[in-house]
């Protein structure tokens, strides 16, 4: 099919934006779009219908069942790719066909093979890819970075990351039956740790470089197609660190209560992430849940930004990728990026192919 032509954000009044997918994250995507100064989103697309007359009463302006669809009719400038992670190789091979740079929620891919196909698509339409690594953008973490940069602790010789959440199942009781594909391998490529753990891998080599996979075991507290618990031991060169990273969506979360926990042991003191919770963050984070119970009553529609400490977060990474584009800079959290969090789970799933999913002792969790 040959190409259409479309606009490139040259000197108009706004980066023109469509939303492929608007589901959960979707629509946080989607709203922090529509909140964002210098941004028009023109349409959404997605197979459901009730997530369609969500977005649109949201105020998009247009939808459609069929993001291909939104593709070929809408002139957009940028397409946010909040698909399940089987359509993301299609639709940025669609994208690429208008020239339409492209934001996609995480993984970027199921497979580095398929990371690589996407990069080299892009690469020759000369489309950005960018990627929605949020937990950089978390204030928690940015914290632990700028202390860790001060050098205030010296070498570190060994960190820590956990990230746990109740995955697609949710808290029971389960008032509907959860979406087939976040558990189907072939559709998303694996469990946890694609789900959590590239997030992981992404803030750990923001911290210390690149990093290599030394030992990885897998582990299902379900009887689920995927593992819901990956634990991984990780070097990094460069600094001579040593690391551990657990995954796993096993655990309940609720929030305020924050499931993440990064822990750095330096040589004179410790720096960990809860350390640099923003001020009374659970008082606020508590009232913005109210505000969200109560605005379902009254509308049933929540506020996309509480509690804002996570997604802010995603709102942030948006901004910053459409700074890029402006600019014509190098996304910063880049496909190059996240094909580098895939690369690091691959090596992972290699080591601890022989591990029977069985044997996996799920460690505890501590503040």
């Amino acid at each position: 099919m040959l190409s259409q032509l479309r606009s490139r954000w040259v000197g108009s009044s706004a980066l023109s934006v469509g939303v492929l997918g608007v589901g959960n994250i979707g629509m946080v995507h989607l709203k922090s779009a529509l909140a964002m100064p210098g941004v028009e989103v023109l349409a959404a697309a997605d197979a459901v219908p009730e997530n369609r007359d969500r977005a649109e009463r949201a105020g998009v302006p247009r939808t459609y069942d069929d993001y291909a669809e939104l593709l070929a009719s809408e002139t957009i400038d940028v397409a946010i790719v909040a698909l399940p992670p089987f359509l993301h190789a299609e639709a940025v091979e669609r994208a690429a066909e208008y020239g339409i740079d492209v934001f996609v929620e995480k993984p970027l891919a199921r497979s580095t093979e398929e990371a690589d196909r996407m990069l080299e698509t892009a690469e020759r339409a000369g489309i950005a890819v960018g990627v929605d690594h949020t937990l950089r953008y978390q204030p928690d973490m940015v914290g632990v970075k700028a202390a860790y940069d001060e050098g205030g602790v010296g070498h570190v010789p060994y960190a820590s990351i956990t990230r746990l959440n109740d995955g697609p199942l949710g808290r029971p009781p389960a008032d509907a039956a959860p979406p087939s594909w976040p558990l189907d391998p072939d559709a998303v490529g694996g469990g946890s740790l694609l789900e959590l753990g590239v997030h992981c891998f992404d803030v750990l080599e923001w911290l210390f470089g690149d990093l290599e996979v030394r030992d990885a075991a897998m582990g299902r507290t379900l009887d689920i197609p995927v593992e819901d618990a990956a634990t991984v031991l990780l070097r990094a060169p460069e600094t001579e660190t040593t690391i551990t990273l657990h995954c796993g969506s096993y655990q309940w979360e609720e929030l305020p209560e924050v499931n993440t926990r990064l822990r750095l042991e330096g040589i004179t003191g410790t720096i960990s992430n809860r350390d640099h919770l923003p001020e009374n963050f659970y008082a606020s984070a508590a009232r913005e849940a109210l505000s969200n119970v109560a605005s379902r009553f009254r509308d049933g529609e929540p506020t996309v930004f509480g509690p804002t400490f996570y997604l802010q977060a995603h709102y942030d990474a948006l901004a910053d990728f459409c700074d890029a584009i402006r600019e014509n800079e190098t996304p910063p959290v880049s496909g190059l990026d996240g094909r580098r969090s895939l690369a690091l789970a691959e090596a992972a799933y290699d080591l601890a192919g022989e591990t029977d999913v069985g044997e996996l002792e799920v460690p505890e969790v501590v503040s």
